[in-house]
């Protein structure tokens, strides 16, 4: 099958799966609402917050700060778009059509990556916009230093993490066992590592820790800890990250029988 033939197979199969659809929906309105509350009740409490906090008040990061329920849903997404072939046996079917297990990781890889990327760089400029016109006096324009790249990074941040998401549930095959590591994984374990002093050293090197800080403007922002990368560096660190996982599913693919 030609690769073009392979990405139009994989389109359609996700378009048809109505979980892929709705999580991708729950990513963008969970990420712009929480954006859009944190905004309104930073904005209101502003004179309350400490002098660092002040002094290193990010409004670009700010718009993203729902993006921590809002990655929950893109993880999902990840995992959904390769276990529901395994959960309905049509990974079978799949694997028949298209012998050449690279190829078929790839093409899979490659659309669903695509299509959380688009969903993502929508999320991130509607939760900016969204999140600066709520904060009025303290906004940021996009034009300033780095605003775009924070507002991009935060898009190619959530396509990153559905795509380090798929390479776990293709080396693990189930959403159950997928869902029940990654989900705890970044919502428990990452913050509590990178929460105390003497584990932050670990966590701060850990995917989303490291990929977010591609969304900040302000050096260690609103008070957050200085870290020995930055913006570029720490998504390098996520790059790494994500091929990682990707070569892992593809090397369990590769051996074990659908």
């Amino acid at each position: 099958m030609a690769f073009s033939a392979l990405l139009q197979s994989e389109w359609t199969k996700i378009r048809t799966v109505a979980s892929t659809s709705w999580t991708l929906a729950l990513a963008f309105l969970v990420t712009v609402g929480f954006g859009a509350g944190f905004c309104a009740l930073v904005n209101a409490t502003f004179d309350d917050m400490s002098e660092v906090e002040q002094a290193t008040f990010d409004p670009t990061l700010l718009s993203f700060t729902g993006m921590g329920f809002g990655q929950l849903a893109m993880i999902v997404f990840g995992v959904m778009v390769v276990s529901s072939e395994y959960s309905s046996g049509m990974i079978r079917t799949s694997l028949a059509a298209v012998p050449g297990r690279g190829g078929f990781l790839a093409g899979k890889f490659a659309v669903a990556t695509a299509l959380a990327l688009v969903v993502g760089l929508v999320t991130s400029f509607v939760s900016f916009f969204l999140g600066q016109a709520i904060l009025g006096d303290r906004s940021i324009g996009i034009g300033e230093d780095n605003v775009l790249r924070a507002v991009v990074g935060a898009g190619v941040y959530m396509a990153l993490l559905a795509l380090f998401s798929m390479g776990v549930a293709t080396m693990l095959r189930s959403s159950v066992a997928s869902i029940s590591i990654l989900i705890p994984f970044f919502l428990i374990v990452s913050n509590l590592l990178s929460g105390f002093e003497a584990t932050r050293k670990y966590g701060q090197y850990l995917p989303d820790k490291a990929g977010s800080k591609i969304m900040q403007v302000v050096p260690e922002a609103m008070g957050s800890p200085e870290t020995p990368y930055g913006p570029w560096g720490g998504l390098g660190i996520m790059l790494l990250w994500v091929a990682a996982s990707a070569i892992g599913g593809y090397l369990v693919l590769k051996k074990r029988d659908a």
